[in-house]
């Protein structure tokens, strides 16, 4: 019997998920199918039931439903309940269980790009305090980052997320992000800034040190002007599509049984999709 899966949001039709997975249930000649479904919010409360009544296996996340998702699911993981939203949901025994796999993609992602970047777990230094920010302080925190200097346009958001994970979060205004990066073992752009269509990251990596890793979030495009000057002061860097694609690992394994491997061949799956998008 042919198992469901689809990824959910509004709008959905950005979404890459669907490559992906598609890949690797052709890679893996599974009977398996994953789509995309276009859920607005009034209607997900009633779509997660027919989930539950077996519908599909379960579904990635996307916008605006993260939050939503996990409030109304039956059981949550540690991950979703300290990032306080869900990208990933599968179905045991009728019950609708809820992750979020952005923290283990972000480090999965640094361990394969950067080997060693969290050997010394000393500062880093965070730019933005969306969603994915709270990800990647959740998995900072994780592997035992010492402090977290937290940088925001507003600087209210930051805060709130400081009160949320607590004292190793220290917060300062955007205009000190520059002088802020004296001294940090890492850099993380997680905010929307230089990416394709939207306003350039106003940053200059000058006080870094050699041993200094920068990663940004953003994936289109694959080089963004964060990771171009970093690499000009011979830094290491690592691209955002990383993130993406070991994300996906966890739920695939849920629903299909199998847990599937992030190739080379499905990178530059991705990468010519977005080379012609």
């Amino acid at each position: 019997m042919t198992v469901n899966a689809c990824v959910i949001g509004w709008p959905i039709e950005h979404s890459r998920s669907p490559l992906i997975h598609g890949h690797w249930i052709a890679q893996l000649g599974l009977d398996a199918r994953y789509t995309k479904e276009a859920v607005l919010p009034e209607e997900l409360e009633s779509f997660l039931q027919r989930m539950r009544e077996g519908a599909f296996a379960g579904c990635n996340v996307t916008v605006p439903h993260k939050e939503k998702v996990l409030a109304l699911a039956d059981t949550a993981d540690d991950a979703a309940r300290a990032i306080g939203a869900a990208n990933t949901v599968w179905v045991e025994n009728g019950k609708l269980c809820v992750s979020n796999t952005d923290a283990y993609g972000f480090l999965a992602n640094l361990d394969e790009g950067a080997h060693g970047w969290d050997a010394d777990a000393g500062t880093a230094l965070v730019l933005g305090a969306g969603g994915a920010c709270r990800a990647v302080l959740h998995a900072l925190i994780a592997r035992g980052f010492e402090q977290i200097r937290l940088v925001n346009r507003t600087r209210a958001r930051a805060e709130d997320l400081a009160a949320h994970f607590g004292d190793r979060i220290a917060v300062s205004d955007w205009d000190e992000r520059n002088r802020l990066c004296r001294g940090v073992d890492l850099v993380v752009n997680t905010t929307a800034l230089g990416m394709a269509g939207s306003p350039q990251l106003d940053m200059d990596l000058g006080a870094t040190g050699t041993g200094t890793v920068v990663t940004d979030l953003v994936y289109a495009p694959l080089e963004t002007a964060l990771l171009r000057q970093a690499r000009s002061k011979g830094l290491g860097t690592v691209d955002g599509l990383g993130m993406l694609l070991h994300q996906a690992v966890p739920g695939f394994g849920k629903w299909f049984g199998t847990r599937p491997e992030v190739t080379p061949e499905l990178r530059a799956l991705v990468v010519a999709d977005l080379e012609g998008g």
